[in-house]
């Protein structure tokens, strides 16, 4: 074996830095899991950019991922078993218990006897740099595979929250991520998809909307505004006196306020790209100040996961169109925001390609259309 560190990794790498030939965003922070599915000495197997990850959590509580392939036979590591290596935790291999520890280092290889030339600690697998906050674990996916550093994006931060989400509910898309977050930030599909009663009873007709748009970090924001008039879920929770607004960042992170002097709902929209038609949905509701809503989860849980498979069902369907025709028509004021992500898109990867800074070239504007 070299003398020199051995990182065993065959991800794919393209030239422009920052984005991947499948198109997704890298040197970028994705949500992995939630708190909850990480119990104490156990592990699960995720995808994330297309790159399989197993995320560990020792007795201890610490967080830690790596890439889920042993680089001996590529079992994965996640169907193994955390142990205790000279008082470190680490992932034994199910197939020859090869030990790696929260580094990547591998730190055990049993088979050998003493006599081989072989050290351990020259066979790394990939580290993920992880971060724990509020009930959600993400993981930073670097666009080197060899970085082992600390990332120089700032892990998600949506404000205050609570210690854990009052509930989460999860579903997956066949569409490619640029796809899903377009039809989850489209304005207008709300009284055609979204018909419910108790949301957008099919009554209310179409209306004029008028919502100011600022840029904000690696994406935008609608002003702190008034919901819209038809908005009854928000009435019956809140009162009157109702304030929110809206945000979307890079790489796909689009969460809603609703907040009033007495309450605050946040409702935050995880995308985590796994495959290049495959992509994972999850949305975080926290509150505080509305005991009204902790009554209401049985109702209101199913009720988001209908929601959500709403526009699940649209994606589908629109899948049918695209295995013959690729290109779509995007106008003006509906599909800005689309406009916009792609344009983000472009200069996240020119930023780090060039080794700059990146630059929001977004301008505050007001957006006009009916739903």
């Amino acid at each position: 074996m070299a003398d020199t560190e051995t990182l065993i990794d065959n991800t794919k790498t393209d030239a422009k830095t920052g984005l991947t030939p499948e198109g997704w965003l890298t040197d970028s922070w994705y949500l992995a899991c939630v708190s909850a599915e990480l119990k104490p000495g156990e592990q699960v197997r995720r995808i994330v950019v297309g790159q399989p990850i197993v995320l560990a959590r020792t007795a201890a509580g610490e967080v830690f991922a790596l890439r889920d392939i042993c680089p001996h036979r590529l079992v994965p590591l996640s169907a193994g078993r955390q142990v205790e290596t000279e008082g470190e935790a680490t992932l034994e291999c199910p197939y020859h218990g090869w030990r790696f520890g929260a580094d990547g280092v591998c730190k055990h290889m049993p088979s050998l006897t003493g006599a081989e030339p072989y050290d351990p600690a020259k066979v790394k697998v990939r580290r993920y740099p992880v971060h724990e906050a509020n009930g959600a674990v993400f993981v930073f996916i670097s666009h080197n595979p060899r970085f082992d550093g600390v990332p120089d994006v700032p892990a998600p931060d949506f404000g205050p929250l609570p210690d854990k989400p009052k509930f989460v509910i999860e579903d997956v898309f066949n569409a490619h991520m640029d796809d899903a977050v377009v039809g989850l930030m489209d304005p207008a599909h709300v009284p055609f998809v979204h018909s419910q009663w108790w949301w957008r009873p099919p009554s209310v007709g179409l209306k004029l909307k008028e919502k100011p748009f600022v840029p904000a970090e690696r994406g935008w924001a609608i002003d702190r505004h008034r919901p819209s008039s038809n908005s009854k879920l928000y009435k019956w929770v809140f009162g009157d006196e109702v304030e929110t607004e809206i945000r979307f960042q890079l790489p796909g992170f689009r969460w809603e306020i609703i907040s009033n002097d007495r309450a605050r709902l946040l409702t935050l929209t995880c995308l985590t790209p796994e495959a290049p038609k495959r992509t994972r949905i999850t949305q975080l509701t926290w509150w505080t100040g509305a005991p009204l809503l902790n009554l209401a989860i049985p109702i209101a849980k199913p009720m988001a996961r209908k929601f959500l498979r709403q526009d699940g069902d649209m994606v589908d369907l629109q899948n049918l169109g695209m295995e013959h025709q690729k290109a779509m028509m995007w106008i003006d004021d509906i599909d800005v925001q689309a406009k916009w992500y792609q344009m983000l898109k472009r200069e996240w990867a020119a930023s780090r390609s060039e080794n700059r800074d990146f630059v929001n070239k977004i301008n505050p504007t007001t957006l006009r259309w009916r739903s």
